[in-house]
C-alpha cells in the first residue's frame, strides 16, 4: 500500500488479480481484507519492537509507518499510566509524568533535526497526543488527586487496550473496536476539553448505535472532531457537502454504499437540504440503525438486499441560524446525539501546533497570535471580508510551521512576526493598516524582520509587466507579493475590490511570473496555468450539474468538468488556479464548502466526490463580501486591492504605449507632443475630478478610474486624425496642439456628462464652447 504522503505499508499476503475470477470487485474484496490483516500486524509488530529491552523511542518513531506509531503510543500510555496508578497511586503518576515530559521534549528536539518530510508528518502527529497525554496526568489526575483507574477523571479519556489479540479503544463505558483501516500518514487535530467532551458524546452515541451530530457557528471544528475520532479509530470517513438541491434517491445510494464497507459519513451543512428530503432521510437512516442493532448482515434497504457491516454510521454537522437552513424534522433528531461547539481554545491550540513544529517558545508565540486577533476586532473597523476565528488562527500557524521549516535557527519572534503579517497584510483596508501595524509593534517589541529575498521574482514581475503594458507602481507590487504569499498558505483565497482595482492584472502578472521562474529555473517555482469562469452567468445546474427528471442521467456542469480535468493529474509539478471571477454569495458558493476547507474535495449531487490536487488553488474574485456566510468567509484567504491607492495614472501609462504613430514617430514629435500631452492630463484631470466628486451630482456613483478610462479611450478615438499617413510634419506645431487640447476638452466633457446629473451638464457644455471659440484662452482657468 501506498499513501499519498508516500508511506509504503507491505501486504502480509499477495493479491494477484490475474488469478481472480468474475469482474474488479471479486480480487478488490480480499485486496481489502489483506490490507486490514496488514496494519494490524504492523501494529502487532511494532508494538513488540516498542517492548524490547534498551529500545530508544525517538528512533522507534522513525522506523515504523504513522499510524502504527500513534496507536502503539496510546496503547503504552495507557497500560503504563494504569499500572503508575496501581502500583504507586500520586506518587507513581508524579514520576510518569516527569517520563512524559522527557519523551515529548525529545520528540520536539528530533522534529528541529533534518528529517525526511513523511518522518516529520509521524513526529508532528505524534506531538499532538503526547502533550494531551500529558497534559492528561497532569490536569486530569494529579491536581484532582485522583489516582484510581476506575475514576471517572480517568475513564472519560480516550484509551487503548490490547486485549486477546485485538486493540479495543475505550471511553466512559463506551468500547469501541479499533477497525485497522489504512488512513495513511495524515495529522492529528489539537486536542482541547471542547474536543474531549464531543470525543465522549459521539462515542456514547456509537455505542448505542446512534449518530452524532456536532452544531454551532463556522470554524468551532465541527467537522474536523469528527474527522479526527475516524482517525482514532481508524475508520474511514467520507465528508459530504450537502446542499439544497440533493434527492432522498442520491442519499439513499450514499447509504447504501456506506452500510456495505462499514464506513462513517460526515454531511455538513445537513440542514441545508429541503424539509420534505429530510423526512425520508429519517426513514431510511431508522433503517440502517435498526440492522445495526439485531446484529444483521443482510437486510433490506429500498427494495435491495444489501450487506452491512456494523461499524458503519452517519455524522451530521449544522451552522443553526445561517441563511438558506432548516430545521431537522423530529423523527431525524431522535437518530442522533447532538453536541454543542463553542468556540474553541485558540491559545491551547496555537501552542500544541507551534510545539510540532519544533518551536521551543510556544506558549507565549501563542499568547501574542491569540492577543493580535483580539485587538484587530476591538480596534480595527468591520468589514465583511475580515475574519479573526480559528481558521485565521490556523493559517498564521500554518505560516509559521512553513517559515520554521525554512529558517530553522532563525529567532522565533522574527518568525511569529512575519507569519503574522504575511497573512493578514493584504486583507487590511488603508486605514486600518497603521493601527494593525501599531498592535504588531506593540507585542513584538524590538523585533525587525529582514527583508524577504524577492529579487528572482521583482525581475520576473517587472518583465510581465513590459509585456502586458501595465505600470507597476509600488501598492501594486506589493499586491502581487503578497498573493504570492497567501497562495502558498491558502488553497481558497478571495482577491477582494472594486473594478480598476488591478486584481485580475495581478493575477495574470504572477502567473507569468511564476511561470517564468520555472523557465529559469529559479526559486523551485512551477508553471502556472490558469481557468477562468464568472459563476453567475449560468444557472446552478448548468455550473455544477444536474439530474435528468425522467431519465435520472447526471450531466455535469462546467464547474465539475474543470475542476476533475485540474485536479486529475495529482503530481504533475504545474500550479492550477481555477479563478471564479463575478459576485460572491450563499446561493452557489455554499456548495463549496468542502473545497476550500482541509478536505479539498467538490462534492457534486451525483454523489461523485472529486480530490483537490496539491498545487490547486480556487480564487474568487468579487467586488465585495456582503452577500457571503460567515462560513466562506472564514474558510478563505483575504487578499483586499483598492481602487484609490493605485490611482489613475498607471491605466494613462498604459494608454500613452498606444498613442498614433504621428505622435510619438520620432524623438523631435515626442519632444513637442508627449511634453503637451502630459501637461493637459497631470494639470487638468485631478482638479476637474475633484470639482465633479465635491460640486456635482452624479446619476451613477463610480470610482475616479472608471471616469479616466472612459474619457482615454474617448480621446483616443479623437485623436484617429494623427493615424492618417498623410498627415504631415509640415503642420504647424501650435495648430497640432490646439487639436489635442480641443478633443481632450470634448473627450471630458462627453465623460463628465455621462455620469454627472442632469443640472450641471449644461454649464460645463457652455463653458467649454468658450474655450473653443477663444473667448477664453488659457485652459488651465478652466
Amino acid at each position: 500500500m501506498k499513501s499519498s504522503e508516500g508511506e509504503r505499508i507491505g501486504f502480509v499476503k499477495i493479491i494477484d488479480p490475474v488469478l481472480a475470477k468474475g469482474n474488479v470487485e471479486e480480487w478488490l474484496k480480499p485486496v481489502e481484507e489483506v490490507m486490514i490483516k496488514s496494519i494490524k500486524d504492523v501494529i502487532d509488530k511494532s508494538n513488540l519492537d516498542y517492548t524490547k529491552p534498551g529500545q530508544d523511542r525517538d528512533k522507534w518513531v522513525t522506523q515504523w509507518p504513522g499510524q502504527a506509531v500513534l496507536a502503539v503510543s496510546m496503547m503504552k500510555w495507557t497500560s503504563q499510566a494504569e499500572e503508575a496508578m496501581k502500583k504507586s497511586g500520586i506518587a507513581g503518576l508524579e514520576v510518569f509524568y516527569e517520563k512524559n515530559v522527557k519523551q515529548l521534549n525529545g520528540i520536539v528536539a528530533v522534529v528541529r533535526t533534518n528529517i525526511s518530510r513523511l518522518q516529520r508528518c509521524t513526529l508532528e502527529a505524534l506531538i499532538v497526543l503526547d502533550v494531551h497525554a500529558k497534559e492528561v496526568i497532569d490536569t486530569e489526575l494529579l491536581k484532582k488527586n485522583i489516582a484510581s483507574p476506575t475514576e471517572f477523571g480517568w475513564l472519560s479519556q480516550l484509551r487503548y487496550y490490547w486485549e486477546e489479540n485485538e486493540l479495543w479503544v475505550k471511553i466512559t463505558n463506551s468500547t469501541l473496536s479499533y477497525n485497522y483501516e489504512y488512513l495513511g500518514n495524515s495529522g492529528r487535530l489539537v486536542i482541547t476539553p471542547l474536543t474531549d467532551r464531543c470525543y465522549r458524546t459521539l462515542c456514547g452515541a456509537l455505542f448505542l448505535t446512534y449518530g452524532g451530530a456536532p452544531e454551532g457557528p463556522a470554524g468551532t471544528g465541527k467537522t474536523e472532531t469528527v474527522k479526527d475520532l475516524s482517525k482514532a479509530l481508524a475508520r474511514q470517513c467520507i465528508v459530504f457537502n450537502c446542499s439544497d438541491d440533493m434527492k432522498y434517491d442520491q442519499m439513499g445510494k450514499m447509504f447504501k454504499g456506506l452500510a456495505s464497507c462499514g464506513a462513517w459519513s460526515c454531511f455538513d451543512e445537513f440542514n441545508r437540504i429541503n424539509l420534505e428530503v429530510l423526512s425520508v432521510i429519517a426513514q431510511q437512516l431508522q433503517t440502517i440503525q435498526n440492522a445495526i442493532e439485531r446484529k444483521l448482515i443482510v437486510f433490506k434497504f429500498e427494495g435491495c438486499e444489501i450487506p452491512i457491516k456494523w461499524t458503519c454510521n452517519c455524522f451530521i454537522t449544522m451552522n443553526p441560524g445561517y441563511a438558506g437552513r432548516s430545521e431537522l424534522p423530529d423523527n431525524l433528531k431522535a437518530l442522533f446525539r447532538t453536541v454543542a461547539m463553542m468556540v474553541p481554545d485558540y491559545a491551547l491550540i496555537a501552542e500544541i501546533s507551534l510545539y510540532s513544529f519544533g518551536f521551543t517558545n510556544a506558549k507565549p508565540l501563542a499568547q501574542k497570535i491569540v492577543t493580535t486577533y483580539k485587538l484587530c476586532s476591538e480596534q480595527l473597523s468591520s468589514q465583511d471580508h475580515y475574519d479573526y476565528g480559528m481558521r485565521a488562527v490556523k493559517s498564521v500557524l500554518t505560516a509559521a510551521g512553513n517559515l520554521k521549516r525554512k529558517h530553522i535557527d532563525q529567532d522565533e519572534s522574527e518568525v511569529m512576526l512575519r507569519a503574522i503579517k504575511d497573512v493578514n497584510l493584504a486583507k487590511f483596508l488603508s486605514f486600518d493598516l497603521p493601527l494593525f501595524k501599531n498592535i504588531t509593534s506593540d507585542l513584538f517589541p524590538g523585533v525587525v524582520l529582514p527583508e524577504p529575498d524577492y529579487k528572482a521574482m521583482m525581475d520576473c514581475i517587472q518583465n510581465q509587466l513590459k509585456l502586458r503594458n501595465l505600470d507597476g507602481p509600488p501598492y501594486f507590487i506589493e499586491k502581487i507579493i503578497q498573493l504570492y504569499e497567501m497562495i502558498t498558505v491558502r488553497h481558497g483565497l478571495m482577491v477582494v475590490g472594486d473594478s480598476y482595482a488591478g486584481k485580475t492584472s495581478a493575477m495574470a502578472v504572477l502567473a507569468g511570473a511564476l511561470s517564468q521562474l520555472k523557465e529559469l529555473g529559479l526559486m523551485e517555482e512551477m508553471k502556472t496555468h490558469i481557468q477562468i469562469l464568472n459563476p453567475k452567468s449560468i444557472t446552478m445546474g448548468q455550473l455544477y450539474g444536474l439530474t435528468d427528471p425522467v431519465s435520472k442521467d447526471w450531466t455535469d456542469g462546467v464547474l465539475a468538468v474543470w475542476f476533475r480535468v485540474l485536479a486529475q493529474q495529482m503530481d504533475s509539478k504545474e500550479r492550477r488556479w481555477f479563478v471564479f471571477d463575478g459576485p460572491v454569495d450563499a446561493i452557489w458558493i455554499e456548495n463549496m464548502n468542502t473545497v476550500l476547507d482541509d478536505n479539498k474535495k467538490l462534492c457534486l449531487n451525483s454523489g461523485e466526490i472529486i480530490q483537490m490536487s496539491n498545487n490547486m488553488s480556487m480564487i474568487f474574485e468579487p467586488a465585495d463580501l456582503a452577500a457571503a456566510s460567515p462560513a466562506t468567509v472564514s474558510r478563505c484567504g483575504m487578499v483586499y486591492m483598492q481602487p484609490l491607492e493605485m490611482g489613475w495614472m498607471p491605466l494613462v501609462y498604459s494608454w500613452k504605449n498606444n498613442l498614433p504613430n504621428f505622435l510619438v514617430r520620432d524623438e523631435k514629435n515626442k519632444e513637442i507632443f508627449l511634453p503637451a500631452i502630459d501637461e493637459v492630463l497631470e494639470v487638468m484631470i485631478q482638479p476637474l475630478l475633484d470639482y465633479m466628486y465635491k460640486e456635482c451630482k452624479m446619476t451613477t456613483p463610480m470610482n475616479e478610474q472608471n471616469i479616466v478610462m472612459a474619457f482615454l479611450r474617448l480621446w483616443r478615438s479623437l485623436l484617429k486624425v494623427f493615424e492618417n499617413d498623410e498627415y504631415g510634419d509640415d503642420k504647424d506645431k501650435k495648430t497640432n496642439i490646439g487639436i489635442i487640447d480641443s478633443t481632450f476638452l470634448w473627450a471630458f466633457v462627453w465623460s463628465v456628462c455621462c455620469v454627472v446629473d442632469t443640472q450641471y451638464r449644461r454649464p460645463v457644455d457652455l463653458y467649454v464652447k468658450k474655450v473653443c471659440n477663444g473667448e477664453i484662452d488659457n485652459l488651465k482657468k478652466f
